[in-house]
């Protein structure tokens, strides 16, 4: 059953994008794509180039590294998200275990937010430097 949640509503809960306000969630979601993936769909390839992030509406996926199952990405989840940052390689690949709802945001709409309202940018950089230091700490204490 798909959720009465609005897209700005995910976003607003998406580590990444939760320091934004509304105005700029809703640029942020009028930037994304909504669209349906059928079950056992890969939404990313580990090793290919990215352009696009998704945040997961409704459905569950799993993400595998190297084979290997590391988590289950539910509605509110967001993968993908280092493509927003550059084109590097994906760091696993993530397939749909059911139906999966999805806002899907290229890389290049997402610079055109920061472009027109700088502020969504420091935003994304002080989010992204909480999550780098979460990181450190469970790695190195």
């Amino acid at each position: 059953m798909a959720s009465k949640k609005t897209p700005l509503q995910y976003l607003a809960k998406v580590p990444l994008f939760s320091s934004c306000n509304a105005r700029d969630l809703g640029k942020i979601a009028k930037a994304s794509e909504r669209v349906t993936l059928k079950a056992g769909t890969t939404m990313i390839t580990q090793g290919t180039a990215g352009k696009q992030a998704y945040v997961i509406l409704s459905g569950n996926a799993t993400v595998k590294r190297n084979g290997k199952k590391i988590a289950t990405a539910q509605a509110g989840a967001m993968v993908g998200e280092l493509s927003l940052l550059d084109q590097g390689s994906r760091t696993a690949t993530v397939v749909c275990d059911t139906d999966c709802d999805v806002l899907v945001l290229e890389q290049r709409k997402l610079l055109a937010v920061i472009d027109e309202v700088p502020a969504v940018g420091h935003k994304l950089l002080a989010a992204l430097a909480t999550r780098i230091r979460d990181l450190d700490r469970a790695h190195y204490g």
